[in-house]
């Protein structure tokens, strides 16, 4: 009789405490957490922000900032070892060459100042002699395998100089440079375009079959998991409340808070058409044209890049225009033009019939009326000014008394979901959903009829995501605002958007109704942006829903 061959874990977490320093909100940030990851498997960690997920992670890699937050109990078995009984110098000899590791945002993880050859050259330094030569030919061959354009040319570029999926697939090529066992991917995606993501999770399953690694995945999006995942771990603040294989858990989720996840994922159901309304148009934009000019010098030839290729569209009250696209294709561009952020080239920004002049005179004749909410409250928040005089702020400066300011703040704070106290915290005391809402406050103190919103809830969990959609389609309505939303994923501009535009390359490739658009696109690139889109079974969306 033929004896199966025992399969052993690569990693195998048991009964996992990790304690927080004194004053958190609760005493550990991982309870009793056990998990196991067997070779060429992906193994997907999944919650929200603060579940613990990602403090599993520092860990297993013994980047933990000791003592403030320590292992207190339990053990992390890699290839039979603990990992918590290694000192420094063990571990050092472990990451890189035996565990991966690609954090979530590639710019802070990659040092600016050193070209992108360089940075990966340090893990052969670390690791194994080889010469320059050499070296230089395995780091050509890494680019290469990721699928990175140019690699003789990419070897000497610095990080800015590479788009967010590049230096996704640069974090990558370092983690794998050297084959190691287990591939640690924290929240790689989640900022990410759709068609980007879609390329890098392709990238991610590709390299995993060629090479037999282990993925450990954290992501809080059960859309990403039902592309990837064989295992799932749900966790919710610090606990493991379900666990099990990925077609059981998405087709049959036991736990109220997986169903809940499930449930918040946009499906891309298209928003009622709006009521039959007076033409009253608040926003025309006709033949806007932006190029910006880089570089350059005596000897080298500037780079030229047209952000706005002569667009033409026009928005009217109480509807919402999406502005869809990846990046680089000027979506952002577009809205920063429309609120006087960035001067444009040529062409006519009309609000409310009335030709804005591009430049300093703009905040005048818009009076402050036209507002934006940023991709990232928190670096458009002065982390110094207590958050009621940052929504006061704009009233106060143009000419509305600092009481009746005040209060005005405070009654925002309530309708956006946030306590009275919220006034007197700073930016840094609150999560990164009740930072959107404060700027989605902000914005609404200067009474606006046209809102900008640029990828609001693009690096939300899903679960704030959903709940901070759900206030922008309340405060639309209440205030019958027209909203320009800037998005580059097709299945919330689904559920916020009366019209959709599709931008590529600085042109709007395809306009039209919300419905007509996603059913029925007529561009190419349109169809590209809803085929990358990740995918629940329709059975796990209907338990959900259900649920």
């Amino acid at each position: 009789m033929k004896m199966e061959k025992l399969v052993l874990p690569v990693l195998d977490v048991q009964g996992l405490d990790i304690r927080l320093p004194p004053g958190a909100d609760r005493e550990l940030a991982v309870r009793g957490a056990s998990l196991q990851l067997l070779p060429g498997q992906t193994l997907c960690v999944v919650g929200e922000s603060g579940s613990g997920k990602s403090m599993i992670a520092n860990a297993i890699m013994g980047l933990l900032p000791r003592p403030h937050a320590e292992p207190v109990a339990g053990r992390i078995l890699f290839d039979g070892q603990d990992l918590l009984q290694l000192d420094e110098t063990q571990l050092r000899t472990l990451r890189g060459r035996r565990i991966g590791m690609v954090f979530q945002e590639p710019m802070t993880a990659l040092n600016p100042v050193m070209r992108i050859g360089e940075q990966i050259a340090e893990v052969f330094d670390a690791h194994v002699k080889l010469s320059a030569a050499q070296k230089r030919q395995r780091i050509l061959a890494a680019l290469a395998d990721v699928g990175l354009p140019e690699p003789e040319v990419l070897i000497d570029s610095y990080p800015f100089r590479l788009s967010g999926g590049q230096r996704q697939r640069v974090m990558i090529a370092c983690a794998l440079v050297l084959e190691p066992a287990l591939l640690i991917c924290d929240e790689p995606t989640t900022a990410l375009d759709v068609t980007t993501q879609a390329q890098i999770l392709k990238l991610i399953r590709e390299l995993q079959q060629r090479k037999g690694t282990a993925v450990l995945f954290i992501t809080h999006d059960f859309g990403v998991v039902s592309e990837i995942a064989d295992q799932v771990v749900v966790m919710q603040t610090g606990e493991v409340v379900e666990a099990g294989p990925a077609s059981a858990v998405l087709a049959r989720p036991q736990h109220a808070y997986t169903r809940k996840l499930i449930a918040a994922i946009p499906n891309g159901q298209v928003r009622a058409p709006a009521e039959a309304r007076p033409i009253e148009h608040v926003l025309q934009v006709q033949e806007l044209r932006k190029t910006y000019v880089t570089g350059g010098g005596l000897f080298s030839k500037g780079r030229r890049v047209e952000a706005a290729k002569g667009l033409s569209f026009e928005l009217r009250r109480g509807e919402t225009l999406g502005l869809v696209g990846e990046s680089g294709s000027g979506k952002s561009t577009v809205g920063r033009c429309i609120v006087g952020l960035a001067p444009f080239d040529s062409g006519r920004v009309l609000f409310k019939g009335r030709a804005l002049q591009s430049g300093a005179q703009f905040r005048a004749q818009s009076q402050g009326k036209i507002q934006m909410v940023f991709q990232d409250p928190y670096a458009s928040l002065n982390p110094r000014h207590r958050i009621g005089p940052a929504i006061a702020a704009g009233p106060i400066a143009q000419g509305v008394p600092k009481a009746q300011a005040m209060a005005r703040a405070m009654e925002l704070l309530e309708l956006v979901g946030l306590k009275p106290d919220a006034a007197e915290r700073f930016p840094h005391e609150f999560s990164g959903g009740q930072r959107q809402r404060i700027g989605i406050a902000r914005a609404l103190a200067m009474e606006p009829q046209l809102l900008v919103a640029d990828e609001p809830v693009s690096a939300l969990d899903v679960s704030v995501q959903a709940q901070v959609l759900k206030l922008f389609a309340e405060v639309r309505e209440r205030f019958q605002l027209a909203m320009v939303f800037i998005t580059h994923d097709l299945r919330v501009a689904g559920e916020m958007c009366d019209h959709i535009a599709v931008m590529q390359r600085g042109e709007i490739v395809e306009y039209g109704e919300t419905a007509r658009v996603l059913a029925n696109p007529r561009h190419a690139y349109t169809r590209t942006l809803i085929e990358a889109q990740p995918r629940l079974s329709a059975a796990a969306a209907e338990q959900a829903v259900a649920a």
